[in-house]
């Protein structure tokens, strides 16, 4: 088996655009391994997690979920009557949800003339 010097020895007697080569190679696998181990070191530590990602969680307050019960004509009227009590820190909270009145307006073709 060969030591590391050999290696270099026999890296020494290519040419220059090999030697390049090898050269490039050798440190494109050390900056992976390199990048691999930070990585998963990083990962394993949670430094990625979004922690208190609401305004809620940030505040230590607990959510308020409202929801309609199948009349979504009133729905202003039903989050005005689901607001908190005055001593309770505001946020806002936006659910998406597919409404019967977007289906009924079909998208209209605009011709810009120029």
């Amino acid at each position: 088996m060969k030591t590391i010097f050999d290696h270099i020895e026999n890296a020494r007697s290519k040419p220059h655009h090999v030697r390049k080569r090898i050269a490039f190679g050798v440190s494109a696998g050390a900056t992976a391994l390199i990048a691999l181990v930070w990585l998963i070191g990083s990962i394993s530590t949670g430094a990625f997690a979004i922690k208190g990602s609401n305004f809620a969680d940030s505040t230590g307050q607990s959510q308020i979920v409202t929801t309609s019960a199948g009349n979504t004509q009133n729905n202003i009227a039903g989050a005005a009557a689901a607001l908190p009590s005055a001593n309770t820190p505001a946020h806002i909270e936006i659910i998406d949800s597919a409404s019967s009145t977007s289906a009924k307006h079909a998208a209209e073709q605009t011709t810009i003339p120029f």
